[in-house]
């Protein structure tokens, strides 16, 4: 395989980000200095997917707090506060930014004797282990998942769960990619993912980067694609798991369980446990993002759409946890009963 895709990297004077929104047509890197560089990025989506939202927030905060000039704690505290409190309000769906300014609220909690310089490092490499532990996490989500794949496969995904979505290898994608290290021979449909076509965009630039043979199809031949090609399984990352196993993904998701099911093909979520959000006891109690109208009435600078038109667009849906035969995640793959199989592995 090709060289690993960095999507985020933190450099010594900036936060490096691969515009998302640039793929595939430019490779284009964003150096992040301000909270509103930052913020914006997650905004806008030139940085998308769980993993890698909660890993930019991280560092966003250590970068940041490591620019506070100050000598007074209280102020430095009531700093960093701010900048967490900012970033927790980009992306509302995406548990794992939540989580990831958690660890990093725990470090200055837990950092009462030293001084501002050495909090800022502490911060600095809390981030920078928030960053490494998820590519661990995602290898070893990998090998748990491969196992469920034939030697020769076909597998279905939606919007982009790779290196770009993730601190690299991938959730979903990542599954693929080690079945393919094994030796497999596993072939992708990748679905498109309207309305920004992260699947047509962004998975398939990864699996063309790494050569793993695909074809890309629209999300609505889905359903023809499994009655005339069949399929081995269909995998999803999450956004957020609920207590229950309901699993929040990029939208379309759910449209491709009910396919997946109808058609006896199982459908697997691949998520780290962090995105297992116990507080949460279904999916009909995870928020979900809407967002802007432009994003379905117009694609490029183009208008698809008659002005005005009247438009819902809901980021995400909810996958019912009795349609996922399987939740793959770095502590190994969990079956249902998902209630009390979650809350087994936080005991």
């Amino acid at each position: 395989m090709s060289n690993a895709i960095e999507a985020i990297t933190w450099a010594q004077d900036h936060i490096r980000i691969l515009d998302q929104t640039k793929l595939p047509e430019k490779e284009v890197y964003l150096e992040c200095t301000t909270l509103e560089d930052i913020a914006g990025a997650i905004n806008r989506l030139s940085i998308r997917g769980a993993p890698a939202i909660g890993i930019t927030a991280a560092m966003g905060v250590a970068f940041l707090a490591g620019r506070i000039s100050t000598s007074s704690q209280k102020e430095f505290i009531a700093k960093v506060g701010k900048i967490s409190a900012h970033l927790l309000g980009t992306r509302p769906t995406a548990v794992n930014l939540h989580w990831a300014l958690e660890r990093m609220a725990a470090v200055l909690d837990q950092s009462t004797e030293a001084t501002i310089a050495e909090r800022q490092e502490l911060l600095k490499q809390e981030a920078l282990r928030i960053h490494a532990d998820d590519i661990s996490i995602n290898r070893r989500m990998g090998e748990h998942g491969q196992d469920l794949l034939p030697q020769d496969g076909v597998v279905i995904t939606v919007c982009n769960t790779g290196s770009l979505a993730t601190g690299g290898h991938g959730t979903a994608l990542g599954v693929v990619r080690s079945a393919v290290a094994k030796g497999k021979n596993i072939f992708v449909a990748a679905c498109e993912t309207r309305p920004l076509l992260q699947g047509a965009r962004l998975t398939s630039w990864e699996l063309k980067h790494d050569g793993i043979p695909f074809e890309l199809i629209t999300d609505s031949m889905a359903a023809n694609y499994m009655k005339c090609k069949g399929a081995d399984a269909v995998i999803a990352g999450a956004d957020r798991v609920a207590a229950n196993g309901d699993a929040a993904n990029k939208i379309g998701t759910y449209s491709l369980a009910v396919l997946a099911n109808a058609h006896g093909i199982p459908f697997y979520i691949a998520a780290p446990l962090s995105t297992i959000d116990r507080s949460v006891a279904c999916g009909r109690d995870i928020p979900i993002e809407e967002r802007a109208a432009d994003e379905i009435t117009i694609m490029g600078e183009r208008r698809i759409a008659p002005a005005d038109v009247t438009v819902w667009n809901p980021a995400f849906d909810v996958a019912p946890a009795e349609l996922i035969a399987g939740l793959i995640t770095e502590r190994g793959v969990i079956r249902p009963p998902y209630t009390e199989n979650i809350a087994a592995l936080f005991t």
